[in-house]
């Protein structure tokens, strides 16, 4: 019996402190914090965990430059905090990288003045990143030549952060991290009822693979169902002080544009900041600002054209970018907190903080709003709202994220320098092996060098294009609860978001690889998925 299914039993038979419905950033760091702090947890989602919104961010962390512009100071400082945290708890993943950031002429603000609020930016993050720099027109022409200056007034760069590999696969983390600490995690399980009841919470939940359909009893019911909060909380009959409005976002993904590893920022030409991203030998551009009514979004060729039509207007490239060039996409909504009734996602007046509503009387939280940089305040928000509810909290100062200490990671790298792993990474990787291990796996990466010392064809990459190896495939299948071939290409790892489906498709190590995450049913996950795609 896998993890996915022992847990799916372990839902029906215990009663559990608290519930938590929805695995993206904010149900995942709940579930970390409540269970690292010793609460007796359980999370299910309806779908892959990370699938919806926190999978389809800029795998950006920053603190929120652009709400000076509106005088929100102290949610910016809030967020400056936040990021500082983010990346000083996983330096590895969490990396600070420079926005270069032209602006055009005819812009609303003159270039010295926006120069001036980057300083003030600077000063609100403790001075912990580089300084800004002001940009002259000719000074981008030099150091960036593929940017078009033809209508550029002149610029400036300053830092923030990014995520080094992408934003599911650091949601699953905070998930994997959950499942250490005892908690009962599953995806592919929907809510379809919800009362209170008796003291307890009375979910009736249906594994969406079998259609199986059991009861799940908590003291505690945490709503973090993202875009979804507001449909749940209908479900379970509650009435909160704040409510969702939605904005579409896209990006698309092609190939490299430029060799340097820094973020290119731009105003479009709808006003809205504007980003060329490195990822890994890819770039990501974007993104769109829609207001829609519904969570359920797709990219339209209206939205990929503005996307287009925007990266050939703001760089010099060899040949126009066309919607052949499209590597993969990434489409989502953002959900934007707001109180009382209405409201219009406008990007200069709604940030992207986050609310938690309490019904204390029947033990019930709504998440709204939130972002990757704020991620683990959220958790620690949640176990105190949960401990006000009167749940023990048997080890509150208990650190519940992060990565492993100095002395861990030493080992490990010593442990992976007497083996001389970095001498079997691929000539084609971006980085050495025993880098990229830690950083993804952490303490856990110390199982790789073991089975590699086994067999080094365990070092081996399966796809082509594609930095995973047969050990982290093998592991993925043991400790990632993948039920779908998408689970792994598209959100435990970025494989489909820089291989072309065709390149995939003719990869024959897809196909050993479905092997070893799936066993007998590989041909039928195999198929399934270019199916859907």
């Amino acid at each position: 019996m896998n993890l996915r299914q022992t847990n799916i039993e372990k839902l029906q038979q215990e009663t559990f402190d608290v519930l938590i419905i929805g695995g993206g950033i904010n149900g995942a760091v709940s579930a970390a914090a409540l269970a690292g702090k010793g609460v007796k947890t359980a999370l299910i989602e309806r779908g892959d965990f990370a699938s919806c919104t926190s999978s389809n961010s800029s795998n950006l962390a920053w603190g929120g430059i652009k709400y000076l512009e509106n005088f929100e100071f102290l949610l910016v400082n809030k967020l400056c905090k936040s990021r500082n945290h983010l990346m000083k708890s996983y330096p590895s993943t969490v990396k600070e990288i420079r926005f270069f950031t032209t602006i055009q002429k005819g812009f609303r603000l003159p270039v010295s003045f926006i120069y001036m609020g980057t300083l003030f930016y600077w000063l609100l993050g403790r001075f912990v990143t580089k300084p800004p720099k002001f940009l002259t027109k000719a000074r981008i022409e030099s150091e960036e030549p593929v940017i078009n200056t033809r209508n550029a007034k002149g610029g400036f760069e300053y830092s923030d952060c990014y995520l080094y590999d992408n934003d599911a696969r650091f949601v699953f983390n905070f998930i994997r991290t959950s499942l250490n600490y005892g908690c009962v995690a599953t995806n592919y399980v929907e809510s379809t009822s919800a009362k209170w009841e008796n003291g307890l919470w009375q979910i009736s939940a249906t594994d969406t693979i079998s259609g199986h359909t059991f009861p799940i009893r908590a003291r505690v019911l945490v709503n973090a169902c993202g875009p979804y909060v507001d449909q749940h909380n209908q479900l379970a009959q509650q009435t909160t002080q704040h409510h969702h409005v939605f904005s579409k976002g896209i990006h698309l993904i092609i190939d490299q544009v430029t060799p340097h590893k820094r973020v290119l920022t731009f105003f479009a030409s709808d006003g809205r900041l504007f980003f060329v991203i490195p990822m890994g030998p890819k770039t990501c551009i974007g993104t769109t600002d829609t207001q829609v009514n519904q969570p359920e979004t797709q990219i339209t060729d209206e939205d990929r054209q503005f996307v287009i039509d925007n990266i050939n207007s703001l760089l010099k490239l060899e040949r126009p970018i066309t919607q052949q060039d499209v590597i993969a996409e990434r489409c989502g909504v953002r959900p934007l907190a707001i109180a009382g009734q209405g409201g219009k996602a406008d990007w200069v007046k709604l940030s992207r903080k986050h609310a938690i509503d309490a019904n204390q009387q029947q033990k019930h939280l709504s998440i709204f709003g939130g972002k990757l940089t704020d991620c683990l305040n959220v958790g620690d928000e949640v176990s105190e709202l949960v401990a006000d509810m009167g749940i023990k909290i048997p080890y509150p100062k208990a650190r519940w994220y992060g990565e492993p200490n100095d002395e861990i990671k030493e080992e490990y790298l010593h442990q992976a320098r007497l083996m001389e792993l970095d001498r079997l990474t691929h000539p084609s990787s971006s980085e050495p092996l025993s880098i990229r291990f830690w950083r993804r796996y952490g303490a856990e990466a110390i199982g790789l060098l073991e089975r590699i010392r086994s067999d080094p064809t365990n070092a081996e990459l399966l796809i082509k294009n594609a930095e995973y190896t047969r050990c982290e495939i093998e592991q993925a299948a043991r400790r990632e609860v993948i039920v779908k071939l998408e689970d792994f290409l598209r959100r435990r790892s970025k494989i489909a978001q820089v291989v072309r489906k065709q390149d995939l498709q003719d990869a024959p190590g897809l196909k050993e690889a479905c092997k070893i995450l799936f066993g007998e049913e590989a041909e039928a996950k195999y198929a399934e998925y270019f199916a859907e795609h």
